[in-house]
């Protein structure tokens, strides 16, 4: 049964009571086959994002402990999700004098830990508060499980990637191969707003998002589209709802917060397709934000195949039409200056 089947189902049973708030992709359903032998950590637990995210990877059915933290409210959350009947324990820890524990041993560790976005906010708006966040996380994993896989949801991604490998370059123990900034919910909306114009089934659309996740620096690949025939004014404003699909949600919201379910499913998806990759499934193929030399810029999104060792191949890109070449010719400057922007935030601090 895929996740969405069996949150339909969850839901028709619990819709009375009220939750406080969450390419290139497999034909997979969520839920798999492959056994659950992973432990994977969720930093960030409690949080608008943390919750739905930690539900979700739970009813996946493939993590043998699932343990979540977060500075308060961990040990309710854990309780409430470890009722769901499906498989693997779950364990709640809360403070900062329970972070190596829960991260101890971790397979898989995914960060949304943070501050969301408000109304008026850009992404890099967030980066002073974020990034002393993601250095404390990142010093903190280099100790207690430096072999995981680190998912990075925690915005801005184009800097918290850069902070989290210098971190544990410090340390001594950096693998590029299992960093990974989550831009899956960019190839989520694009997958969306492309089926929604084409009139296509969405479950049947790919598309390939490279570059970075913030802003213009998210770059759909539209002339890759199998089957789309799009005009010129669907290509742009396609292209501008995608880059900028995370305001719809933040304005809409009105202030109440930002893109946290929608975050908490792109999430759960390119956690499971990890733990697939590390579990010994083949051809497992996603977009995400990596170490690579493909531009000038040091970390940059494209499709990667995911392995027994996290990132076993980086596919890079080609093909692309004018207006997406133009997309990458005037973004990587900026990728190249938000990764310094993060670079230069642990050497000073």
């Amino acid at each position: 049964m895929s996740v969405v089947a069996r949150a339909q189902r969850v839901s028709k049973v619990v819709a009375p009571m009220a939750s406080k708030a969450l390419g290139v992709s497999s034909a997979r359903s969520f839920t798999g086959t492959a056994p659950a032998q992973n432990k994977v950590t969720v930093v960030g637990a409690a949080g608008g994002i943390g919750q739905p995210m930690s539900l979700l990877m739970k009813l996946g059915g493939k993590i043998d402990h699932l343990s979540l933290f977060d500075i308060v409210n961990t040990p309710g959350v854990a309780a409430d999700i470890s009722h769901c009947n499906s498989k693997g324990k779950v364990t709640g820890h809360k403070g900062a004098e329970e972070m190596a524990t829960a991260l101890d041993g971790a397979d898989v560790v995914v960060i949304p830990a943070g501050v969301p976005r408000k109304p008026g906010m850009t992404r890099d708006d967030l980066f002073n508060t974020n990034a002393s966040i993601v250095k404390g996380i990142a010093e903190q994993c280099a100790k207690s499980c430096p072999k995981a896989c680190f998912l990075i949801i925690s915005n801005p991604v184009n800097s918290t990637v850069p902070i989290f490998a210098d971190v544990l370059k410090a340390n001594g123990v950096y693998n590029p191969q299992k960093l990974m900034g989550v831009t899956t919910l960019d190839v989520c909306r694009a997958k969306t707003f492309v089926a929604e114009n084409q009139g296509m089934d969405v479950d049947k659309v790919d598309v390939t998002v490279i570059g970075g996740h913030a802003g213009t620096t998210i770059m759909p690949l539209l002339s890759q589209v199998e089957g789309a025939k799009f005009s010129e004014e669907d290509i742009k404003a396609l292209t501008h709802r995608i880059q900028f699909g995370g305001d719809e949600v933040v304005q809409a919201k009105d202030g109440a917060g930002s893109a946290t379910l929608s975050m908490a499913h792109a999430g759960a998806y390119f956690a499971d397709k990890v733990l697939d990759g590390l579990n010994g499934v083949e051809g497992v193929k996603e977009c995400t934000f990596v170490d690579c030399d493909l531009t000038d810029a040091p970390f940059f999104a494209s499709p990667c195949t995911l392995g027994k060792d996290g990132v076993s191949k980086i596919h890079g890109f080609s093909g692309l039409s004018t207006f997406e070449q133009a997309l990458v010719d005037d973004n990587v400057s900026a990728l190249v200056k938000m990764a310094q922007k993060g670079s230069d935030f642990v050497k000073n601090n």
